[in-house]
């Protein structure tokens, strides 16, 4: 029996909250990171090593996938899941970022967006009914609405005037959404960092009703100061009893302050990007594994996340994997990465139930802040 797409809180701490969704695929505890599986994959990784971090839920790429290999040959695999076998619950983005920031050539009116592929120029016609008709033939667990994903920064005549139009269009994309047992659909709020704006949008999408609310439109360049300071203003507006999605983000002291002021889902490209690029995070910050300083350094990547990646191998062959080019540097980083992220997310979680919120953050930041003991005087080589 296909349990009913559900949200229970079962602890707060502050504007914080600690809780569980369920779906037709399974159960995710919130806070939750998703792991970014642009193209039904979340590279360097097999989908059990996904599964092997803590990792319940992953996202993939309308746009991507509609490019490259189509929708509906995906479908004829019966969706992302079984497609790249991963059996867990899976959330599709609507596509509107990718087309504001990739396509070529986007020429956008009321019906839509039409533009041309960045990988082959080939012509596309993109509509909120198109949108989530391709998410169903995804199979996705959460389907997105469509919407334009505003610039930043903008005029507010113009953040205005996308924010109503993504309204209409979500009203377009509930009436084209196919309803199934646990399934669900998120809206999206937009508005800029306009404080009036946001409160419209959320008011709006609150009266066409969703399965859970979405924040889009941050992480797009304004800064932590920004997001913070419009999530403050934007949270109040938001439905309680239902998932709160911020999208894009982010940087671990990003995330850490986003659950704070009560936001539940979240995902990101930093964790397998950097992983690709010799960034790992660890507890006490960022290190570039380029450098020539841990040629020589026996120590593991971080002994406190419970992952082979990050323990059973030192910095020094680390470094020598990514200095010669080899294919299992990215492939043991972003495994490391998406670790951390995991225990980081749990400890959240355990912090909201036990009250001690404010000091895990307190003490998350001065760990992130405080640097690798050994990395001081870091220069790359």
């Amino acid at each position: 029996m296909t349990a009913a797409f559900s949200f229970q809180i079962s602890a707060t701490d502050g504007a914080a909250r600690r809780g569980r969704l369920t779906t037709a695929h399974g159960v995710i505890d919130t806070p939750v990171f998703m792991p970014v599986g642009t193209a039904a994959t979340v590279k360097a990784m097999l989908p059990e090593t996904v599964a092997s971090t803590g990792a319940q839920i992953i996202l993939a790429n309308t746009y991507h996938l509609m490019l490259r290999p189509g929708a509906e040959r995906v479908a004829k695999f019966g969706g992302v899941r079984k497609f790249m076998n991963w059996p867990g619950p899976l959330l599709t983005d609507s596509g509107g970022y990718q087309v504001m920031s990739l396509a070529k050539l986007r020429k956008m009116n009321e019906d839509g967006v039409t533009f041309q592929s960045h990988i082959d120029g080939s012509k596309h016609h993109l509509t909120p009914e198109r949108s989530i008709q391709i998410q169903h033939q995804l199979d996705a667990t959460i389907t997105m609405a469509f919407d334009e994903c505003t610039p930043f920064p903008a005029e507010k005549d113009a953040v205005a005037e996308s924010m109503r139009m993504s309204m209409r269009w979500a009203k377009r994309s509930k009436q084209a959404y196919v309803p199934r047992e646990g399934y669900g659909l998120f809206g999206i709020v937009q508005g800029g960092i306009h404080e009036d704006l946001r409160a419209e949008s959320a008011d709006a999408l609150r009266e066409i009703g969703f399965n859970g609310y979405a924040i889009g439109g941050l992480a797009v360049g304004e800064g932590q100061e920004l997001m913070f300071s419009t999530l403050d203003h934007t949270m109040p507006h938001m439905p309680q009893n239902f998932p709160r999605y911020l999208m894009g983000v982010g940087k671990p002291l990003d995330i850490v302050g986003a659950v704070m002021r009560g936001c539940d889902m979240f995902d990101c490209v930093l964790p397998t990007r950097s992983g690709r690029t010799a960034q790992a995070f660890t507890r006490y910050g960022t290190l570039n594994l380029r450098n020539a300083r841990h040629a020589d350094d026996h120590r593991p990547l971080d002994e406190t996340v419970d992952c082979p990646a990050s323990r059973n191998y030192t910095r020094a062959y680390l470094h020598h994997l990514f200095r010669n080019d080899e294919m299992l540097g990215p492939m043991l980083l972003t495994w490391h990465n998406v670790a951390f992220y995991q225990q980081m997310m749990k400890g959240l979680r355990e912090a909201i139930s036990s009250q001690h919120l404010a000091a895990f953050a307190a003490n998350f930041a001065a760990d992130q802040n405080r640097g690798d003991a050994e990395d001081a005087n870091d220069d790359d080589a």
